[in-house]
């Protein structure tokens, strides 16, 4: 029986090969490969989405959050508050501005941090707090944007897995001061190759972003501060042009799986995602929770259903933050302990998603 997979980027892209094909062409026969028009209008359509004035196209994610933060002034002896559960990219982007990241656990239920915890880890080094819409869907923002308001601290999510999620109407990277995200392949809009973006209606930031992604520099060969090199290229901004303009379909199509999943999976002994009504997800990953999830991944493996977990190790326990190594994070080891994401796309038919379902019913949790 042929097996389900986790992501069918080949299927997923081939469903708009022409007018990727068309995008090419078009930026071939140009001759213009660096900061020129398609990055130009794909700036401002993504922008005009996302319901900000200024979009900013990046290298990739993290250094959308690492630009941020920089230009917010964000430095060496400052804290940033971030999730204890999440790609290692938020915390990473705190510590290349010489900052330290302040893990605070995630509510058990969303998986996202909220005021309460975040409250409890504010100091006076604190700068920043930086929320992560996991699996696509929005943290409660409001209190988390009031507690900052409190404080005098700047909110930036990390929007990398929610381009076009809902938070009460308003899109995911409208929702605090800036954000970043991430066009990595897998994403909900993925390019064919890395980018990132932020996202922010503050002009005084927009500028600055702008100026640190090209060298420091505002004017050619004159450079003001010692910036970067992190450019959105010519044809990865025109591919997304094209993705831009079906994404919100293919997060439909996203949410109908998702829909199918849980009315299928109620009951069957399985912890499944929990939406607040506060928030609309675009589902970039359709995540479940088991004790023995080792186990059961290789059931489903074995029966042809590729999963992936996000994520076996917690920032916390990676090498590079062995500083960390003493602190206790037990809800971000416990879901690092049984998290498992199962296949997610807007290629994925009805008929795989009950497959996935059938093989999942017929795991005996004594095995």
């Amino acid at each position: 029986m042929k097996s389900v997979p986790f992501l069918d980027l080949g299927a997923v892209n081939g469903l708009i090969r022409n007018e990727l094909d068309a995008a090419f062409r078009r930026v071939l026969d140009s001759g213009w490969f660096i900061m020129g028009p398609e990055l130009e209008a794909f700036e401002a359509e993504f922008a005009e989405y996302s319901g900000v004035k200024h979009c900013i196209g990046v290298g990739n994610g993290l250094e959308a959050l690492h630009l941020l933060l920089r230009a917010y002034g964000v430095g060496p002896g400052d804290e940033v508050i971030v999730p204890s559960n999440t790609f290692i990219a938020t915390w990473l982007a705190v510590s290349e501005c010489g900052a330290t990241p302040v893990a605070v656990e995630p509510n058990p239920l969303t998986h996202n941090i909220e005021a309460a915890a975040i409250e409890q880890a504010i100091t006076p080094r604190t700068r920043a707090i930086m929320p992560v819409h996991l699996y696509g869907q929005p943290a409660d923002m409001d209190p988390i944007n009031a507690l900052a308001g409190k404080h005098g601290l700047v909110v930036i999510e990390d929007a990398a897995q929610a381009q076009g999620a809902l938070y009460k109407g308003r899109r995911a990277g409208s929702l605090g001061n800036a954000a970043g995200t991430s066009f990595y392949p897998g994403k909900n809009l993925g390019a064919l190759g890395d980018g990132g973006a932020v996202l922010t209606s503050d002009d005084k930031i927009a500028d600055e972003v702008r100026r640190l992604r090209n060298y420091g520099s505002q004017v050619k060969y004159q450079h003001d501060v010692a910036g970067y090199n992190s450019r959105l290229d010519e044809l990865q901004a025109a591919f997304l042009r094209v993705k831009l303009s079906v994404l919100d379909g293919w997060n439909d199509r996203r949410r109908e799986i998702a829909g199918r999943y849980t009315r299928l999976l109620e009951g069957k002994g399985f912890e499944l995602p929990f939406v607040p009504d506060y928030a609309d997800p675009v589902w970039h990953l359709f995540v479940i929770r088991h004790a023995r999830r080792d186990a059961l991944r290789d059931h489903l493996a074995k029966h042809g259903v590729n999963t992936v977990i996000h994520y076996p190790i917690p920032p916390h326990r990676q090498a590079c933050y062995a500083a960390y190594a003493g602190q206790q994070f037990p809800l971000a080891e416990q879901l690092a302990a049984e998290v498992l994401s199962l296949p997610m796309s807007p290629v994925m038919s009805d008929e795989e998603v009950d497959r996935v379902v059938d093989v999942l019913a017929c795991f005996d949790p004594r095995a």
